[in-house]
């Protein structure tokens, strides 16, 4: 006999709530430590270890929606009045960070494909240089490998957030590098808040009616990035959201790994070792480049350019003294770029594979 509806609510209840809470142990044990992207892939990490030893984890999809939509706001945010400013005034290093994104990208997936044999979808989804939580969002809703990319992509984030700040620290450039600031918000900015969620939310749900590809996400971050761009809106999501929401989706990916055998895991490291050297030989390069046109400090060069999480070459930077305009307008257009280019790659890309049937829509995120 089959179990009655208010069982199966009561099961997906308890398993949601001990899966946020092995989600919020490791996502504040790890963003408190201060490691960049530490509540999103100290979640990822946590939720995973207990799926990996059999632990029941799920997020419900309603749930996943709210959480794609409010990243995206969050993502949109990151675009200022400033960054455009910055993008004109250093139009040949931009073009040059473009061009290694695009070869960072092309390499890593050449060599997710021939060297581990992914699939085209899963290898590009693992070699995009930044953009975590928009990459794990577009990878749950076309049903790539979400265990691969959540390896490869959060491999990337702890191994440059760690060896960057000790490279520069065994060179003495640096005695240490402080915690990331949290984002202000004030009590007086919630009518803004509330006309950046509403219309953010209004454009997602549109462009998810429309089939645009990752509507949820674009529709929200490509509001949030005009109204902030055009500096029409100031206010961002208090700190304890932003990083809630983080933990919470990292929970959505984290879970991804149940059933997941120990070879298999490791085959997943190991690639996740191989795709980041690929994309630091493929930076150097673009980064020699570059220093033979320009006139800049080559140690800058290297923090501007670095794929990492964009709070910690912010501060390195700043520990540095190096220019903060010159290295965040480099890793927000970075951003900008992946963000706004991602989700119509993919959308080719999943249609190359299972053809011009497939339609992704936020119920493609259920299971």
């Amino acid at each position: 006999m089959s179990a009655s509806p208010g069982t199966d609510r009561l099961t997906l209840f308890r398993d949601t709530a001990e899966t946020m809470l092995f989600a919020a142990v490791g996502g504040l044990a790890l963003g408190f430590a201060g490691m960049p992207a530490g509540f999103l892939s100290g979640s990822i990490l946590f939720v995973a270890i207990a799926a990996l030893a059999g632990r029941p984890m799920r997020v419900p999809a309603p749930m996943m929606r709210v959480l794609v939509v409010l990243i995206g706001i969050s993502l949109g945010a990151v675009v200022t009045p400033e960054t455009l400013r910055g993008i004109a005034t250093y139009p040949l290093s931009i073009a040059v960070l473009i061009a290694a994104t695009i070869g960072i990208t092309v390499a890593g997936t050449v060599y997710l494909r021939t060297v581990h044999g992914w699939d085209p979808l899963t290898a590009y989804l693992g070699s995009v240089p930044g953009g975590l939580s928009q990459v794990m969002a577009l990878a749950i809703e076309y049903k790539a490998d979400v265990r691969a990319v959540a390896i490869v992509q959060t491999a990337r984030i702890i191994i440059l957030a760690v060896g960057l700040p000790a490279l520069f620290a065994g060179l003495g450039l640096i005695d240490h590098v402080a915690a990331p600031a949290l984002a202000s918000f004030e009590p007086s900015q919630t009518g803004e808040l509330v006309i950046l969620v509403v219309a953010s939310s209004a454009a997602a749900v549109v462009a998810q009616r429309l089939r645009f590809p990752g509507g949820l996400l674009f529709g929200a971050m490509v509001t949030s990035a005009v109204l902030h761009g055009t500096d029409t809106l100031r206010v961002v999501m208090p700190w304890w959201l932003t990083y809630s929401v983080m933990i919470a989706f990292g929970a959505v990916s984290g879970a991804r790994f149940a059933n997941t055998p120990l070879r298999l895991l490791l085959q997943y490291t190991g690639a996740a070792f191989g795709v980041f050297a690929v994309a630091v030989v493929v930076t150097a390069g673009f980064a020699g480049l570059l220093l033979l046109l320009l006139d800049i400090p080559a140690a800058e060069v290297m923090v501007a350019y670095a794929p990492g999480a964009v709070d910690a070459m912010l501060l390195l930077a700043l520990a540095l003294s190096f220019d903060p305009v010159y290295v965040g307008t480099h890793h927000l257009v970075r951003i900008i770029f992946v963000m706004g280019t991602t989700p119509f790659v993919v959308r080719l890309r999943a249609r190359g594979e299972k053809g011009p049937a497939v339609k992704p829509s936020a119920d493609s995120i259920d299971d």
